[in-house]
């Protein structure tokens, strides 16, 4: 059994992840800003602002997961949050490193979070692979900016970089907030709906990081997107009848969302189908492909 690292472990996926990975009789240590925390887990102190890492949280580490990150949907992004939103990913990674090699850690993997944002806001025909390059777009340069300072590792170690959807949960993510309005008969399109969301499911998100540590095989990027793709929509329509809710709301404009949310709302109008061909290809297989058995599992 391995010693692995997480940062960001308190959060939606860590949390689902550590349990995963205790049953599996693994040890687990989380990295935070704040002592304390999960009183089954050993939790390690460090302050990426500062450059300040507790170097007893990397000693006889097998795997290293990173995903600590600053919300990307919480707030506008003016100059000063998308950076923000830069250092808390990049600078995080690099000061791991940095602790690693001074210290002469070398684990044998590098498993860091990342999100399909990094093919940009976009809602086209085009199915994005592993392959196309960067979004030139703020969340775009976001993504990129994080997976250039993940690279690094990459002459450490194993590095494989998971490119996320928006992930289901009953327990956290946007679903509950989705739900909420869709119980009260709120469901509704957002923009023209026509454009693309993907997703997954948390245990198959869990799944994909299990598989990412654990098989030599894997490395580089992989997208962790399911099979099914349905347009927003589409979406709505599924979570308002696997609710037993009427769906029929006119659209938000999108107009709206912008002046409300500012560059967050790009993320929310615009999608494209993204392939998990690369995934596939090692063998890994999606418990829920399809979204409304997803939504039935996690709401019912």
């Amino acid at each position: 059994m391995a010693t692995i690292l997480i940062t960001g472990g308190s959060g939606l996926i860590g949390t689902h992840l550590t349990s995963t990975l205790r049953t599996a009789g693994h040890t687990v240590r989380h990295l935070s800003r704040t002592p304390g925390g999960r009183s089954d887990v050993p939790v390690f102190t460090w302050d990426v602002e500062q450059g300040v890492l507790d170097p007893a949280a990397l000693a006889g580490v097998d795997h290293i997961v990173h995903l600590a990150g600053a919300p990307i949907d919480h707030g506008r992004w003016t100059p000063r949050r998308v950076q923000e939103l830069i250092d808390s990913r990049a600078e995080s990674a690099r000061l791991l490193l940095r602790v690693a090699r001074e210290q002469g850690t070398r684990p044998t993997s590098f498993v860091s979070a990342a999100g399909i944002d990094y093919y940009g806001a976009v809602t086209s025909d085009h199915i994005f692979t592993e392959d196309d390059p960067p979004g030139n777009d703020t969340i775009g340069r976001i993504s990129r900016a994080w997976e250039d300072a993940v690279d690094e590792w990459c002459d450490h170690c194993r590095v494989v970089k998971l490119r996320t959807p928006p992930v289901q949960a009953a327990d956290g993510g946007a679903l509950p907030r989705l739900a909420g309005l869709a119980r009260w008969g709120l469901a509704a399109p957002l923009g023209t709906g026509r454009q693309i969301w993907p997703w997954v499911h948390i245990d198959d998100l869990v799944a994909a990081y299990v598989r990412a540590i654990t098989d030599p095989v894997l490395q580089g990027a992989y997208n962790v997107c399911a099979p099914e793709q349905p347009d927003n929509r589409t979406s709505m329509r599924t979570l308002a009848r696997v609710l037993h809710r009427p769906f029929l709301l006119p659209p938000v404009p999108g107009i709206l969302l912008r002046l409300l949310l500012g560059g967050v709302a790009d993320a929310l109008l615009h999608g494209s189908r993204i392939s998990g061909s690369r995934l596939k290809a090692t063998g890994f297989t999606f418990q829920y492909p399809e979204l409304e058995p997803a939504l039935r599992d996690l709401l019912q």
